[in-house]
């Protein structure tokens, strides 16, 4: 088990919220004030979890320069209160920042999806929701 410092668990914290807030904005039809809300959240919770100077060298590679402006062009047109731009703008720029990563990010994610079934919990949700949605 990884051990946290309390500054990184608070910005898990925000990385949390950052992404309802994200995901709620979405779903109320691009409510430009939770979208702009979530990605202030998620970003000062990455800074919190991994770091001020790591998170900047991270988005400011000259390799991931591209999808670093995408991405926070796409973060300020949505603070700017153009919603649906600014989320496209934002999800490119994502996809090319985690494009040119040498272990390929999206498998590793992808995998991980893939054992949150391992969780009691979870395992017992998904056991019930395809139980249910059997067809006889």
């Amino acid at each position: 088990m990884v051990s946290l410092t309390d500054f990184q668990r608070i910005g898990v914290g925000l990385v949390g919220f950052g992404l309802f807030f994200i995901l709620f904005g979405i779903l109320l039809y691009f409510d430009s004030v939770l979208l702009a809300f979530g990605n202030i959240l998620f970003l000062s919770g990455l800074v919190c979890i991994i770091g001020f100077r790591r998170t900047f060298t991270f988005f400011f590679q000259r390799p991931k320069l591209k999808g670093s402006s995408f991405f926070f062009g796409g973060v300020l047109i949505v603070l700017m209160r153009w919603p649906i731009l600014g989320m496209l703008l934002e999800a490119y720029g994502f996809i090319n920042l985690f494009r040119s990563v040498p272990w390929s990010f999206f498998p590793v994610a992808f995998g991980f999806l893939g054992t949150l079934t391992n969780i009691p919990l979870l395992s017992k949700l998904l056991q019930k929701v395809e139980d249910s949605s059997t067809m006889v």
